[in-house]
């Protein structure tokens, strides 16, 4: 594994190891580094939960109304309440919505502005809804499902599976990733003006910006890479009798 330039940060190549030259086996380390800090803040997020609960009543309030939100999405989606679906959508979430909010930290970029990200987190959803769709109706019918209506179809079904991977990656990627650039252009523009930017701290056009493509935007990709990761989920739980 070697280390190469890329942009201001600094890429590890994996070239070396598989023995090939292609840009896609080049990790940004500053996008690695930056996704071991959300599991780090969502670890020390967690680690008071229980004393939050027994202690403080807003507190209990509002993790309580997040749990039970995520109880009803997954039990009205599936038509049956499932600790483990319930358990991933809800981590998912929240994973891909501090990921995409974590920017408002000084030097601290969204690690989900790398289409790697995107796109691991996209495979991770769409394994684990084979899986499930494998528990609920054996691997037989499973594998039927490829050949119906009647087995010419076989490739178009594949792409359609796997075009679900794409779509949900770039989806998030692309919002994002425009987000931050849409950002980026704007605070690099301002700051070559001292007017401009007393303009926008007074006004309040600056925290409104970043109220809107941080929080606002990260909240929206992350509930959508949720909800479309349970839709496609439902439709696989769904027996031939409800479809």
């Amino acid at each position: 594994m070697k280390g190469v330039e890329l942009g201001e940060s600094t890429a590890l190549s994996l070239a070396p190891i598989i023995g090939y030259e292609h840009p896609f086996f080049i990790v940004n380390s500053t996008f690695v580094m930056h996704t071991w800090l959300v599991l780090l803040l969502l670890l020390l997020f967690l680690l008071p939960v229980k004393w939050i609960l027994k202690h403080t009543k807003i507190g209990r309030f509002l993790i309580l109304s997040f749990i039970n939100f995520f109880i009803n999405l997954t039990t009205q989606a599936t038509k049956t309440f499932s600790f483990s679906h319930f358990s991933f959508i809800t981590a998912l979430f929240s994973f891909i919505l501090l990921c995409n909010i974590i920017s408002v930290i000084p030097w601290v970029e969204e690690p989900t502005q790398d289409l790697n990200m995107t796109l691991a987190l996209s495979i991770i959803a769409f394994s684990y809804i084979q899986v499930a769709t494998i528990k609920a109706h054996g691997i037989k019918s499973y594998i039927k499902e490829y050949f119906s209506p009647f087995f010419l179809m076989f490739p178009l079904n594949v792409v359609g599976k796997l075009a679900s991977i794409i779509s949900i990656a770039f989806r998030l990627f692309g919002n994002i990733f425009g987000s931050s650039i849409i950002m980026q252009i704007y605070f690099g523009a301002i700051q070559r003006s001292i007017l401009f930017e007393l303009v926008g701290l007074l006004t309040g056009f600056n925290i409104l910006l970043v109220i809107f493509f941080t929080f606002f935007e990260g909240f929206l990709q992350a509930f959508v890479f949720a909800m479309l990761t349970l839709t496609y989920l439902s439709i696989g739980l769904k027996t031939q009798e409800e479809e």
